[in-house]
């Protein structure tokens, strides 16, 4: 089942970064930044994170991506099974 494109005010209501979340991805370069922010952003809508990239939303990848200045891409190279994402979890 396809899933339906979110719109402006369901990026800005669920993936806007509010000021305490800014300040603790704020310690954080690159991938690890991007993919702190963007498992914060989707637990706080889902009560879960998610298990792989496959889950996020491309235009909230994005749109979390420009608040916190590092490219969409860089989500690639996030490791979603080392230490850094458990301590991320944690």
């Amino acid at each position: 089942m396809a899933r339906t494109p979110l719109d402006l005010d369901e990026l800005v209501e669920h993936w806007t970064l509010l000021k305490d979340e800014q300040a603790l991805v704020s310690g954080k370069r690159g991938a690890t930044r991007l993919g702190f922010a963007v498992l914060l952003k989707f637990y706080t809508q889902y009560g879960r994170f998610p298990r792989n990239r496959a889950e996020l939303p491309g235009e909230a990848v994005e749109f979390v991506a420009r608040q916190v200045q590092v490219p969409a891409l860089e989500l690639e190279s996030y490791d979603w099974t080392g230490r850094t994402v458990e301590y991320h979890r944690a």
